[in-house]
């Protein structure tokens, strides 16, 4: 077996706030999206008809603590 050497001058590369905001702000509205189909995709606020969004995301939907029924 070999042993691996391991170089305690080696420092991880800084990431640039700018190359990494535009992805956190994607992940965001992504985030944002889920957390309106599991909390609020339902009766008066409906965006889709039908009960298709409402059952996919039902036990969802309970598991985070939303009413829905």
């Amino acid at each position: 077996m070999t042993d691996a050497v391991l170089d305690s001058t080696v420092m991880p590369l800084p990431l640039p706030v700018r190359e990494l905001m535009p992805w956190a702000i994607f992940g965001g509205l992504l985030m944002l999206l889920a957390i309106y189909f599991v909390g609020a995709e339902e009766g008066a606020t409906s965006l889709i008809p039908g009960m298709y969004v409402h059952e996919f995301v039902h036990d969802g939907r309970h598991l985070l603590g939303f009413p829905c029924h």
